[in-house]
């Protein structure tokens, strides 16, 4: 139940590049709120004496945020209202803001969103793949045996992934994307989006890994992966398992090699051996 009385807690989104993108009412609202939780006083303090606006700050991070929730939702419930935002883009994704939203929420403060740049869905926008439906990971793991797992389950997904990804890994995740869903599946590159060198790369995992490696700017800025889906599989299809066949051995290819892979993925789905071993030829070949 909402609390009439109580302060409210507005999500408010911020440039991810371009100080343009911020708009009138994000700037009347962080002008009018008791208080500001940023996740970098220093960085948000810039973006407000840009636009003049002198409201007093609290930082809210990864490292406070639970601990700090608390004091901001009793301040809320005497009255004040506050504003939630992270360094670019919407909180709360792949941002801090969490925490402080469900704590909100559950002391029945009004939770107002004040919508604007989120780097993923600009990515998407501009991607040419498809957007009907997609599946955001946000940042896979920074180690490479956790990554290649995760990929590997990922690998049968049929909506567009989405991740997030730091410069200096990018190569290492395209070369592991290319081996976990095939070097013919189409994915895209978007860096820098609403900054000055903002660029776009389109392409197969294979070509995006030739490219990363002869274009020393395709490693710098700030770094959206997209990634086209599975292929389709007809239930009783192409394998005659419903796709179960090509789950299993996309698993299993990742951590073991073909040959031993295709055998095991034959005697846990039923499929003759044979079978096995020249599907995991074709996913080998991003068939």
């Amino acid at each position: 139940m909402t609390n009439a009385a109580a302060g409210r807690l507005y999500v408010v989104a911020t440039p991810i590049g371009n100080l343009g993108d911020l708009g009138p009412r994000a700037r009347e609202t962080l002008a009018a709120c008791a208080l500001i939780a940023a996740e970098d006083t220093r960085h948000t303090g810039s973006l407000l004496k840009h636009f003049g606006i002198g409201t007093p700050m609290v930082s809210l991070h990864d490292h406070n945020e639970a601990q700090r929730a608390p004091e901001l939702v009793a301040r809320m419930r005497d009255g004040a209202s506050i504003a939630l935002v992270s360094d670019a883009g919407t909180p709360a994704i792949s941002d801090p803001g969490y925490d402080l939203v469900r704590a909100a929420a559950a002391a029945g403060i009004d939770v107002v969103a004040v919508p604007g740049a989120c780097a993923l869905i600009a990515a998407l926008s501009i991607g040419a793949l498809p957007t009907d439906r997609f599946c955001f990971e946000g940042f896979l793991p920074a180690r490479g045996s956790a990554r290649r797992t995760r990929l590997a389950e990922l690998a049968a997904e049929p909506r567009t992934l989405v991740f997030y990804e730091s410069p200096h890994r990018v190569m290492e995740t395209l070369e592991d994307c290319a081996a976990a869903f095939g070097p013919a599946r189409l994915a895209v590159v978007a860096r820098e989006i609403t900054k000055l060198h903002e660029t776009t790369y389109r392409g197969t995992l294979g070509e995006l890994v030739g490219r990363a490696a002869g274009d020393a700017d395709f490693v710098r800025g700030e770094i959206v992966l997209l990634i086209g889906g599975a292929p389709a599989v007809e239930e009783g299809g192409e394998d005659g398992y419903g796709g179960e066949l090509d789950r299993v051995l996309v698993v299993l290819m990742a951590e073991l090699p073909l040959k031993q892979a295709a055998g095991l993925a034959a005697k846990l789905t039923g499929a003759r051996d044979n079978e096995a071993y020249k599907r995991a030829l074709r996913l080998k070949a991003g068939g």
